[in-house]
C-alpha cells in the first residue's frame, strides 16, 4: 500500500513540482523511513490511516537514534509534503503533520569571504594556463551574482545578455530569473568564450553550454569544488571554502552596503525573505563590530 502511494508522490513531485532526481529521493526517503518505523510497530497502518501520534513517535524515535536537529527537521519537512498531497488528492481528510513542529535549530550563519580575500583568490589564478581565463570567468560571475554552482553549470551562451548586463539563470524548481552581472564578470567571461572556450573541439549536446572542460563537455561540479579549494590554498586563506562561499559573500556584501532584503532575495531567487534574511544577521554583527571599533564611547 505504502508503495503504491510512494509513486503517486514521485510523479507528482516531477510533473507537478518540477523537482529534481536529488529532490525527489531526497522525499521519498523520508516517506520510506516513515514506512520502515511503523511497519515494526504498526504493520496494519498504510499511508491513510497515520495520525499525528505516529509521526511524534516516528520523530522521537529520530532523536533516540542521535539523528541531529536539522536531519530531524528536513525529515518532517519531507513528510509535510506527502501528506499534504494526499490531502490535495482528497484521499485524506485531515494532515497528521500539519501541527507537529519540528526541532528547535539553532541558525547557523553560513562562512563568508572578504572582499581583500576574493581578491587574493582572483589573483591567484594564472591567466596564461590553459584553464585560467575559464577558472578567472567563473569565479568573477560566482561573487558578481550569486549563482549556485548548480546554476552556473548549467548557463548556456543563449542566457547571457552581456549587452544588457544580466544573465538568465535556471534556478530550484525550473524557475528562471534575470539576475545582473558586474563589468568585471562580464568581461572575463567574454575573454574565456573568444579565446578559450573557442579553441574547444565542442561535443555534440554542449553547443550551447558556457562552462566546459578540455574534452569539450559540460564542466563538473567536482572540477568547480577542486579549483576553489585549491585557489584558496595558493591565496594563503584557512576557511572551508565552496563555490557557495562566493554565494554567501554576494549577499552578505549586498547588505553590508545597504542593499534592499526584496533585491537581493529576488537575485539568489530566494522563494522566502526569511531565507535571505539570515544575512541581515551577519549585517549586524558587521555593524557591531563597526560600532565597537570606531564609536568613541563603543568599547
Amino acid at each position: 500500500m505504502w508503495q503504491r502511494y510512494s509513486i503517486a508522490f514521485k510523479n507528482y513531485l516531477r510533473l507537478e513540482r518540477s523537482l529534481s532526481e536529488h529532490s525527489i529521493e531526497a522525499y521519498l526517503h523520508d516517506v520510506n523511513s516513515l514506512w520502515q518505523y511503523l511497519e515494526g510497530i504498526h504493520p496494519d497502518v498504510g499511508p491513510l490511516q497515520v495520525h499525528e501520534g505516529h509521526i511524534s513517535g516516528f520523530l522521537q524515535h529520530l532523536g533516540e537514534l542521535g539523528l541531529v536537529a536539522h536531519s530531524q527537521a528536513r525529515m518532517l519537512s519531507g513528510l509535510k509534503a506527502f501528506f499534504k498531497y494526499l490531502l490535495l488528492e482528497n484521499l485524506i481528510q485531515h494532515d497528521p503533520a500539519q501541527h507537529i513542529e519540528g526541532p528547535k535549530l539553532g541558525r547557523k550563519l553560513p562562512d563568508t569571504l572578504s572582499f581583500p580575500e576574493i581578491e587574493q583568490m582572483l589573483a591567484a589564478i594564472d591567466l596564461s594556463s590553459p584553464a585560467g581565463p575559464r577558472d578567472r570567468a567563473i569565479l568573477e560571475l560566482l561573487y558578481s551574482s550569486g549563482l549556485r554552482v548548480s546554476e552556473l553549470l548549467d548557463l548556456k551562451l543563449t542566457d547571457c545578455y552581456f549587452d544588457s548586463g544580466f544573465v538568465r539563470v535556471l534556478g530550484k524548481g525550473n524557475k528562471a530569473r534575470l539576475v545582473p552581472v558586474g563589468g568585471d564578470a562580464i568581461h572575463y567571461t567574454t575573454l574565456y568564450i573568444a579565446h578559450t572556450r573557442s579553441q574547444y573541439d565542442v561535443q555534440k549536446g554542449d553547443e550551447d553550454t558556457l562552462f566546459l572542460n578540455r574534452r569539450g563537455t559540460q564542466l563538473s561540479r567536482i572540477t568547480v569544488f577542486t579549483t576553489i579549494k585549491t585557489l584558496a590554498l595558493a591565496a594563503g586563506i584557512r576557511k572551508t571554502i565552496s563555490p557557495h562561499t562566493f554565494r554567501h559573500s554576494f549577499a552578505t556584501h549586498l547588505i553590508e552596503g545597504g542593499a534592499d532584503l526584496r533585491a537581493v532575495q529576488q537575485m539568489l531567487g530566494h522563494e522566502s525573505i526569511t531565507t535571505t534574511e539570515i544575512y541581515t544577521h551577519l549585517d549586524r554583527a558587521y555593524l557591531t563590530q563597526t560600532l565597537t571599533d570606531f564609536h568613541p564611547r563603543g568599547k
